[in-house]
């Protein structure tokens, strides 16, 4: 399995001080690179997505497979539902890749992601996010693998859900040199949506914010020569659903 290891100069002090004041943090550098690299590269070369879009008439899961048998004008209309969808409220479009959270799942998985699912559980991790958030009632973690490609996007929301005791949420970027004008920037939005504070994807670098924030993904643009990889999830306490 894909041995990560918590970066030993990082400040805990220092970055609970800026998620006080700010209500979120960004800890650049959080991995020693070498398997943060393992974790990207395993992400690029896999094979099974699946497209998640969300429109007024629910959300498709749509594996490589049956994007190919979709075919081209089954797709257009679908994105066609996904912007009008965004005029009016909450949507998305994106990638995803599951990951396991049954314990067993993680102790036999053997795969960079499901290793990064066993840190961000492990009790080093969940120490150190607790002394940050100042989250004595974190318990465990939560994620998926992200992919925004272009014309991927997610509208503003807020992450807080009846019953799932979500604390903070977090976006580990594994996107080096990107653009901000290639889109998928991480903004926080005003409460009179009037202004956003943007955040652009990095590489090796975990966004940590509380829960409820409210928050979007802005649209790839084709300018975007790959795609914007991340691991995304929440730091949840020890009830709720799962």
């Amino acid at each position: 399995m894909t041995d990560f290891r918590l970066n030993p100069s990082l400040d805990p002090a220092r970055l609970a001080t800026i998620y006080a004041r700010e209500g979120r943090v960004r800890i650049e550098g959080l991995l020693e690179e070498e398997a943060v690299a393992e974790l990207r590269e395993h992400l690029d070369r896999h094979d099974q997505w699946w497209h998640l879009i969300c429109t007024a008439g629910g959300i498709e899961e749509i594996d490589r497979r049956a994007r190919t048998r979709m075919g081209a004008r089954r797709f257009a209309a679908l994105e066609s539902e996904v912007h009008l969808a965004a005029r009016r409220g909450f949507t998305y479009r994106y990638e995803a890749l599951r990951v396991p959270d049954e314990e067993e799942d993680l102790e036999s998985g053997g795969d960079p992601l499901t290793a990064f699912a066993v840190l961000m559980s492990s009790e080093p991790m969940l120490a150190m996010l607790r002394r940050i958030t100042g989250c004595t009632n974190l318990a465990f973690t939560d994620g998926q693998a992200t992919a925004y490609g272009h014309g991927d996007f997610l509208t503003c929301h807020d992450d807080d859900v009846a019953g799932k005791n979500r604390l903070a949420a977090y976006v580990f970027g594994m996107t080096p040199g990107w653009r901000p004008e290639w889109g998928g920037l991480l903004l926080f939005h005003a409460d009179d949506d009037r202004s956003v504070t943007g955040h652009v994807p990095l590489y090796n670098c975990l966004d940590l914010f509380a829960v409820p924030q409210r928050h979007s993904v802005s649209v790839v643009t084709p300018a975007a020569p790959h795609r914007r990889f991340a691991v995304t999830g929440w730091l949840r306490s020890g009830t709720g659903e799962h």
